[in-house]
């Protein structure tokens, strides 16, 4: 049986999955994303959730065919760099020489979100479409492109970028260290660091007491939902730059692709649900160059497994 492994590397967390051979999941784990510490020590937790699905999945290393995992930033051949969220993933190495000498198998190493991209083609919200923009709004904001059927990930693994489309010149700094980028707005960690600035200068919000109340060491895309609930006038402003920033960044790539369908997911706006989605969809369409325009605005129907699913699926095709 071909089974593969699919892992999604988040800012936040490291999902896995086992796949069978109609991409059915056998076993899945969830593990917190370090936050300090070096590459290796990110590798290391990728190998502890390929072992912990394979107990779910009652199966064993030797079952599986090959390994794909899906990472933020650049890939090029096997290689990574420019994921700023994740620790020692800045500069350029090789994670499939990492991860294929940590597990002994063979390593397809992919955009996290192009790899969610192809699972919401094949199996998710855009099955039946042939051109996709797919963006996954969490930590940071990613973007993933399937053309033609298949994959794009640009002459030099640059492609689907969304997050650092800048939408407005000298705004704020993103995380990339450039200024104006959509993730400077609708990234979390930029969020967070937004309301930290504000609350120096005078501002209050509940945000750093819903984080305390949960337990959270971060604020999640729970702990947005939870003060919004309770009326934070601040995180409110802060969704309404991101909700204006998504619909700019996504009108922009839709008139420029001309894309059948555009896919929102991630954690924020997953947690966050329809009314989000909704939203985004009102913001996006009076920037929109086609008239009566046809793109459709779904939401992502694999949650958490959207990235580590595609991820497998690549593994598959490419061993």
């Amino acid at each position: 049986m071909a089974r593969t492994v699919g892992v999604d590397l988040g800012g936040t967390n490291i999902s896995t999955i086992v796949l069978d051979e109609d991409d059915a999941v056998l076993g899945a784990s969830k593990l917190k994303t370090p936050t300090t510490g070096d590459r290796t020590g990110v590798v290391e937790v990728i190998g502890a959730g390929v072992y912990a699905a394979l107990d779910e999945a009652d199966a064993r290393l030797e079952d599986i065919h090959a390994v794909g995992v899906g990472t933020p930033g650049v890939v090029v051949d096997g290689t990574v760099g420019g994921a700023a969220n994740v620790p020692g993933f800045l500069e350029r190495f090789s994670l499939a020489q990492m991860v294929t000498e940590h597990l002994g198998k063979p390593v397809r190493i992919i955009n996290d979100v192009t790899a969610a991209a192809v699972a919401e083609h094949r199996i998710g919200a855009a099955r039946g479409t042939h051109d996709l923009l797919c963006v996954f709004v969490g930590t940071g904001v990613g973007g993933g492109l399937v053309l033609d059927d298949r994959p794009y990930e640009g002459g030099r693994g640059g492609a689907g970028e969304f997050g650092h489309m800048v939408v407005r010149q000298g705004g704020a700094v993103c995380p990339c260290g450039r200024r104006g980028c959509i993730e400077a707005y609708a990234g979390r960690r930029a969020m967070v660091l937004a309301a930290e600035r504000a609350v120096v200068a005078g501002g209050s919000t509940v945000l750093f007491d819903c984080m305390e109340e949960k337990g959270k060491e971060r604020a999640t895309s729970g702990v947005f939902l939870a003060a919004l609930e309770r009326g934070d006038t601040l995180v409110a402003d802060l969704l309404d730059e991101a909700i204006e920033a998504l619909g700019a960044g996504i009108a922009s790539a839709v008139n420029l692709l001309d894309v059948d369908a555009v896919v929102i997911g991630g954690g924020l706006a997953d947690k966050l649900g329809e009314k989000f989605r909704y939203r985004v969809d009102a913001a996006m369409r009076p920037h929109l160059f086609l008239h009566p325009p046809r793109v459709e605005l779904l939401a992502a129907t694999l949650g958490d497994h959207a990235g580590a699913i595609g991820a497998g699926i690549l593994a598959r095709e490419h061993a």
